[in-house]
């Protein structure tokens, strides 16, 4: 059977168990650790609940089936009949991971295949021990208060059996020495009623020799009679005490006409109000008019007190009458305030907003040719305006972090186990925003780091505390957003690396030499985690130890125009910092000139500008490097990558500058023919022909209406330096 994926309540559903399955990941990990939370069980049970209504509604039967045994589960749980545990825990994370299956064999239009039979059987054991729990409880007398009711009901002889208040009386008379008492439930008042009828339950003969009928059959209803609620009154309020006693305050009893011969030992609604306002006070019962109620039945429930045997009768409210409306009803109902948009239509507004960008670019170079100044006026608002509507339009496609970070309890909680060990995670800045790409991209790389921090950082709980640490390790994950740019960080307190192992390392594996690996100061040594085919791991596992993995974050990192850097403190733990810009849309560059053509360098790799100085250059190992605050970074001149075979014929500068530019954590110093100045641009992939050279990232248009070439600074020192 193949599902309808152009269906909009399909499309409806998908997103919003897609949100909810999120929600649901967080929401398990977080019940694990506070399973009092009744809030929170809550929320994970109508969190199934609503998937299974919209799978049912669409005829997902798998999906319906697991998501309903796994609410019966924490239907359980939310009455206490079950424990919640770590096993369990485990279980409902198969269960998440399977419903996951089910949606990605649904957005390929395909119905969804079973669960397991394995992880069915899982959730029907895990159901089992409610039967032995009902069975004891029914079996046993759970509190004080119903052995000593039943007791003085059993000792009661067959005279006094007669009047159910006379028993009910006496057996609260005895309970109500005892300060300490509990609240008696509901089984157990009903227990205690059952012993009263079963008492009754043969025919009685009266003094004329006829039998009168029974009071209540075996298999009486839940409603009360007359007899049980003046017991009740009684115990309430003494005997012959209660507010529905005594001449003056008898109910009125409708004529036999007005009722069936079957219901006259039963209570009527209209004389059920009447001892509610005696008790209560006219108007003010909880079956009044003005809370808009009726009872429609009366049954006894548990209420606190001071002697454990106080009832109180449930009322069980009628739906309100239109005429009965509260104020509250009257109030506007709130409306929606929230749409949603498909992410194509974002773009495109994306792309038209740096269309108009570049027009703004383009007229205030023109605007210099003219000298009215109403024309100056007019180009200078249209400036204004074009930057809060791209600023606007960019907040539209902002998304929290905390898409991101929602993912890390249950990859910890997993991994943490798997290694055995008990690792803290706290994240900080969840509400920092960033472009809807970012989110994405910086999924995976982060997953990887997360991990790395857990497996290779955070000892055995014993190593811990043999190092006077405590037995559960820490992970914090942080955003925060400074100007253009957003700044990540994972930190641990773990071991931290140590330079020298991982100089030993990288010449073990003949990745470096021993000369070049001995001159690379601690940051450089930190860096070398980076390289494909590097692992500290002794031991290849499913978690880690083959090399991979960190240099695609670096990779991918860096392609987001981004940084990372690594700072570590043997013993006490190490933090990887991650920056990268706030936006991939529209890209403030540094415009350069190379003879007669422009370039463009991503703003983020920026670090420093200065006229070059033939005193500061100088050779070492062959390679040409600028003597900078104490530092001698690699110098390369990009008219020779560049401009390859041209350079002669185009016009040099007589004052070349150098940039200085961080890849990764390594400066280096690019000498340009000048710069022009700072400009946002949008970016525009390059034809077919330029497509896939390494060292640029794309084009725009310039301000003069030319194009210029966007670098990728890492590619092109990769393919030339």
């Amino acid at each position: 059977m193949s599902v309808d994926l152009n269906d909009e309540i399909m499309q409806d559903f998908l997103v919003e168990a897609g949100e909810i399955l999120e929600l649901l990941n967080e929401q398990l990990v977080d019940l694990e650790q506070s399973p009092e939370d009744n809030d929170l069980l809550n929320s994970v049970f109508r969190g199934f609940h609503t998937i299974k209504g919209g799978a049912g509604f669409l005829s997902l039967t798998s999906l319906v089936e697991i998501c309903h045994k796994s609410e019966d589960i924490f239907d359980l749980l939310r009455n206490g009949k079950l424990a919640l545990s770590a096993q369990m825990m485990d279980v409902f994370l198969q269960v998440l991971d399977e419903v996951d299956r089910m949606f990605a064999q649904i957005h390929e239009a395909v119905d969804p295949d079973p669960a397991p039979a394995e992880l069915d059987q899982m959730l029907l054991d895990m159901q089992s021990p409610t039967t032995e729990v009902e069975a004891t409880g029914a079996a046993t007398a759970p509190t004080k208060v119903n052995e000593t009711v039943l007791d003085a009901v059993s000792a009661a002889t067959p005279a006094e059996q007669e009047n159910n208040t006379e028993v009910l009386l006496e057996a609260a008379e005895m309970e109500s020495t005892d300060s300490m008492a509990e609240d008696i439930s509901d089984e157990e008042f009903g227990a205690l009623l059952e012993t009263l009828n079963q008492s009754k339950s043969e025919p009685k003969v009266d003094n004329v020799g006829q039998t009168k009928p029974q009071s209540i059959t075996n298999d009486a209803s839940d409603e009360i009679t007359d007899e049980e609620f003046e017991a009740m009154l009684d115990v309430l309020h003494g005997k012959d005490k209660g507010p529905a006693t005594g001449p003056s305050s008898q109910v009125p009893i409708e004529s036999d006409n007005k009722r069936d011969h079957t219901d006259k030992n039963l209570i009527s609604d209209a004389e059920f109000d009447d001892v509610l306002d005696q008790i209560h006070g006219k108007g003010k019962g909880p079956g009044s008019t003005d809370n808009a109620e009726s009872v429609s039945a009366a049954k006894p429930g548990p209420t606190a007190s001071g002697s454990g045997t106080d009832k109180k009768v449930a009322v069980a409210p009628k739906p309100a009458t239109p005429g009965s409306a509260t104020p509250d009803s009257a109030k506007p109902v709130k409306t929606e305030t929230s749409v949603r948009v498909d992410t194509a239509r974002l773009d495109q507004i994306m792309n038209l907003v740096g269309e108009l960008v570049l027009a703004r670019n383009r007229l205030n170079t023109l605007k210099e040719g003219f000298t009215d100044v109403r024309v100056h006026q007019a180009i200078s608002n249209l400036d204004s305006v074009t930057g809060d509507l791209q600023s606007a339009v960019m907040k539209t496609r902002m998304q929290p972090i905390k898409k991101v970070f929602g993912r890390f309890p249950r990859v910890i909680r997993d991994l943490a186990r798997s290694l055995n060990k008990e690792v803290n995670l706290m994240m900080e800045g969840e509400d920092t925003d960033l472009d809807k790409n970012l989110v994405e991209a910086l999924a995976d790389p982060l997953i990887h780091l997360v991990r790395n921090s857990v497996d290779h950082g955070v000892e055995l709980p014993a190593q811990r505390v043999a190092a006077g640490k405590p037995g559960a390790g820490n992970v914090v994950l942080a955003a925060r957003q400074e100007g253009d740019n957003i700044h990540l960080s994972i930190s641990d307190d773990g071991a931290g690396m140590d330079p020298e192992v991982l100089r030993n390392k990288v010449v073990e594996k003949g990745l470096m030499d021993h000369e070049t690996a001995s001159r690379l100061d601690d940051k450089g040594c930190f860096d070398l985690i980076f390289l494909p085919g590097l692992s500290t791991k002794q031991a290849i596992s499913d978690v880690s130890g083959r090399g991979v993995g960190l240099d695609v974050v670096k990779t991918t990192i860096t392609q987001l125009n981004g940084t990372v850097e690594i700072d570590s403190v043997i013993g006490k733990g190490t933090t990887l910092n991650i920056k990268v810009p706030l936006t991939l849309a529209i890209l403030p560059t540094l415009m350069v000139k190379l003879g007669n053509r422009k370039y463009a360098l991503p703003l983020s790799n920026v670090g420093e500008i200065f006229e070059l100085n033939s005193k500061q250059v100088s050779v070492i190992d062959g390679r040409e490097v600028i003597l900078n605050r104490g530092k001698a970074p690699p110098l390369f001149h990009l008219r020779k990558w560049l401009l390859n075979g041209s350079e002669e014929t185009e016009p040099r500068a007589q004052e070349p500058q150098v940039i200085m530019v961080r890849v990764a954590s390594n400066l280096v110093g690019l000498v340009v023919d000048q710069v022009i100045g700072q400009e946002e641009v949008m970016i525009k992939p390059l034809g077919s022909m330029l497509q896939g050279l390494p060292g640029l990232a794309g084009s725009t248009i310039t301000g003069d209406g030319n194009i210029a070439i966007i670098l990728d600074v890492p590619g092109l020192l990769q393919c030339h330096a």
